[in-house]
């Protein structure tokens, strides 16, 4: 019996006010425990189309403090934003977001994957930490999150 497995990707990408390359970073992370019952709970309005998917939201955060699947929000969010909903292949999800000047200021270190816009609220499906990227009031911040159904 083949089993199905979820692997999440990060990506983040500084860039200065003229747009040049600061800063990237990539990482793996964890699914939460609340994003796989969020996912299975799509499932099973998608099939009934009962309603629409809303796991669009990337917030990032100062808290340090490694991933763990009990996690159930950012440590410390400094803000969130819509991303932009793809699927790169088959079985890839991905939401591409952009934190642009004057949004996020300050050490960035985690990143997380939302059900709704509003900070502190919502579905956490994933998260990430890194090492940190000093976004300044006028750096351009792109993080990329991918989830791999396999």
């Amino acid at each position: 019996m083949e089993k199905t497995k979820l692997v999440g990707k990060w990506w983040s990408t500084l860039y200065s006010a003229p747009g040049e390359v600061k800063e990237s970073r990539h990482g793996t992370n964890v699914i939460t425990t609340d994003g796989k019952s969020f996912l299975a709970g799509f499932m099973v309005s998608a099939a009934a189309a009962a309603s629409t998917f809303t796991m669009r939201y990337i917030a990032v955060g100062t808290d340090a403090t490694g991933e763990a699947v009990a996690n159930t929000a950012l440590g410390t969010e400094l803000n969130r934003v819509s991303g932009t909903v793809s699927q790169v292949a088959g079985a890839i999800y991905r939401v591409t977001a952009t934190f642009s000047s004057g949004i996020a200021t300050g050490a960035i270190v985690e990143y997380g994957l939302f059900s709704t816009a509003t900070t502190g609220a919502g579905t956490i499906f994933s998260r990430d930490t890194e090492a940190v990227v000093n976004k300044g009031a006028n750096d351009t911040l792109v993080v990329i999150t991918e989830v791999t159904i396999s």
